[in-house]
């Protein structure tokens, strides 16, 4: 069977001497790979019609974790934990995700990749879930602990795709976030939460695959839940040739 092309999204870096670099962790790239995917890296500066040229080729797209979206892009309030923020990098994805989103390309969002989408479908997210979610547990386990600690459960809506995907209702993750959703996106449904009700999934009905979440399942590939993920999104991007 043909390996299908997925892109990734990257992040804009300096190398250790000053040069820009286009930057990613490695984990994403294993966790394609170990499900079967060819993986290609997609960098935020790109011509004017580079979103068309990626999309007559690719098969999927993982719009992965990273720096904060510009609060800008949904009315966020400002807050001094707020990092990391690539107004081309915002861009090229918002941009991105339209057309994944209107000519049905397989995609999957993790941790930023969340937000993105929910900020795609006119959704708000918290800037500092800390200081504005009530009764918020701890989320930013980043870089304190190990990026695979299992820290909370999440519970996802019965008969939800993801949930028919990993087999089970409620599971462990771990999690690298500050932000989450606060309003949900037009157009996206709610398929997971954490104990303390911010929402960890969501997914785009009716769309061949539409999904993110705001763990890391790259960091997770030891547990089938993390690999079953891999294996469908895979699987449907192969379809999609």
């Amino acid at each position: 069977m043909a390996s299908p092309l997925i892109g990734i999204t990257t992040m804009n870096a300096l190398r250790h001497d000053g040069l820009a670099a286009v930057s990613l962790l490695r984990r994403y790239v294993i966790a394609l790979t170990e499900a079967g995917a060819t993986p290609v890296l997609i960098p935020s500066a790109m011509p004017d019609d580079g979103v068309d040229a990626l999309l007559t080729r690719l098969d999927g797209v993982l719009f992965s974790g990273g720096g904060d979206i510009a609060p800008e892009y949904f009315g966020g309030a400002p807050h001094p934990r707020i990092g990391g923020v690539d107004p081309e990098r915002d861009a090229l994805e918002l941009a991105l995700l339209r057309r994944v989103v209107e000519d049905g390309v397989p995609f999957l969002g993790i941790c930023r990749g969340c937000q993105l989408v929910n900020v795609g479908f006119g959704g708000t997210l918290y800037t500092h879930i800390a200081d504005q979610h009530p009764g918020a547990l701890k989320h930013d386990y980043y870089p304190d602990s190990p990026r695979d600690l299992l820290v909370h459960e999440v519970r996802l809506k019965e008969g939800s795709r993801l949930a028919e995907i990993v087999g089970v209702e409620v599971f462990r993750v771990n999690s690298l976030h500050h932000q989450g959703i606060e309003r949900l996106g037009d157009g996206l449904e709610a398929v997971a939460y954490a104990p303390d009700g911010l929402v960890e999934a969501v997914e785009v009905p009716g769309h061949p695959f539409g999904m993110a979440v705001q763990w890391h399942p790259e960091w997770l590939t030891a547990h089938a839940t993390a690999r079953a993920l891999f294996r469908a999104f895979v699987e449907a991007a192969r379809g999609s040739d």
